[in-house]
């Protein structure tokens, strides 16, 4: 559950701005969308290997974003 403190004054748009960061923040909705299918483990874990090998391969300037 996600709180706002607002004061009297505030404006409702500077309000649903704060929820609209801490939601992003929270990340429930990548949550949501990872759950909606199953990925298997060893597909996941791959993923997350390629990512590293890419993010290394950008840091030695192999790569150019």
């Amino acid at each position: 559950m996600l709180i706002i403190d607002s004061k009297d004054c505030e404006n409702i748009d500077k309000a649903l701005k704060k929820y609209k960061k801490k939601f992003e923040k929270s990340k429930v909705l990548l949550q949501l969308r990872e759950r909606q299918s199953f990925t298997k483990p060893s597909v996941r874990r791959r993923g997350e290997v390629l990512k590293a090998i890419y993010k290394q391969n950008l840091a030695s300037g192999k790569i150019e974003a």
